[in-house]
């Protein structure tokens, strides 16, 4: 039995119950997993509200590290004793131990602590895919990082001071600003304090940005778009402050032919060898000293809820985790 945190209905953080649950066997393709730190990410809110309706009820969760169990048929990157992290479909990682899909579980490395890998892999990834595998981007270009100061915010800003690409960041007070900019980002703007849509474009002499990476959403959207340059990328990848409405395609060619996604990292994980080859990617990053992980909050497993809360609430930085 291994205890897990669970949703019988969407809402708020005070829907969440912890049950126990059996943990069985793994099947061909799976692995049995003890996990030793689990991470939070605003999709699991997304989640739990009913932004994204799961079929209920349902395990909450998308990454963690542990140890492995057991290991089923065919799998053959993974052995018991192993150490490994992952962030992965379906829900589930809020718990003690589970049974799941192998293919997305990455061997981790000894130099990347338990509680490192859990608070990394969906953050970490998605900066993978951001920066490598969305749009074309080189040393001398210029990025705009919304919510720079959080988990992803944080490790985008030293992978770009590693690789040359000029981050402008944004975030809600001038603490977490100084923060991003300790941690590589060229400038920080407290979108609270002004127009910082002006002041992206001041920073680049007027031009914009080349591409711009949202993921706060409603509230950031139309000022995302303006501070672009002409044939500019938004890459819009979440949506804290709200979904997105509907809007007229035809304004992305009234504001110089800009270009358009919206895309998530369980697309570019999907397939094993991807999946394991950004892992190794991201491992190398950290590993190196390139980038360092913040984990600055700890919940227990059964304080959930309150760290469901903080998240929401925008009073964290950097990394949060559930401890076991």
């Amino acid at each position: 039995m291994a205890r897990t945190v669970v949703i019988e209905a969407h809402g708020g953080p005070e829907q969440f119950r912890i049950v126990d649950r059996e943990v069985g066997a793994p099947g061909p393709g799976e692995v049995r997993i003890a996990h030793k730190a689990c991470g939070l990410n605003f999709i699991d809110v997304y989640q739990r509200s009913g932004v994204y309706p799961m079929t209920l009820p349902a395990a909450m969760g998308m990454e963690a590290a542990g140890v492995i169990e057991a290991v089923g048929e065919g799998v053959t990157h993974l052995a018991v004793g192993d150490r490994a992290a992952y962030a992965a479909q379906p829900p589930g990682a809020y718990c003690e131990a589970r049974v799941m899909p192998a293919a997305q579980v990455c061997p981790l490395p000894d130099a990347i602590s338990f509680e490192e890998g859990a608070a990394m892999m969906l953050k970490g990834l998605t900066v993978q895919y951001l920066f490598h595998r969305t749009t074309p981007l080189k040393a001398g270009d210029t990025v705009l990082f919304h919510a720079a100061a959080g988990g992803v915010g944080l490790i985008a800003c030293q992978w770009t001071r590693s690789e040359g690409i000029t981050l402008i960041g944004t975030a809600g007070t001038d603490e977490k600003c100084a923060l991003a900019v300790e941690h590589g980002a060229a400038h920080c703007i407290n979108y609270r304090s002004g127009d910082w849509v002006s002041e992206v474009r001041r920073l680049t002499g007027g031009a914009g940005v080349d591409v711009v990476m949202d993921a706060v959403g409603k509230d950031t959207f139309e000022g995302s778009l303006d501070s672009l340059k002409p044939f500019g990328m938004m890459i819009s990848f979440g949506n804290a402050s709200g979904v997105v409405p509907p809007f007229n395609l035809g304004v992305l060619g009234a504001k110089g032919s800009l270009k358009i996604t919206r895309p998530t990292l369980f697309t570019h994980v999907a397939q094993h060898e991807t999946c394991q080859a950004m892992a190794r990617h991201l491992f190398d990053k950290v590993v190196s000293g390139a980038v360092k992980i913040r984990i600055d909050q700890r919940f227990p497993l059964d304080q959930v809820a309150d760290a469901h809360r903080a998240l929401e609430a925008r009073t964290t930085t950097g990394s949060t985790v559930l401890t076991l």
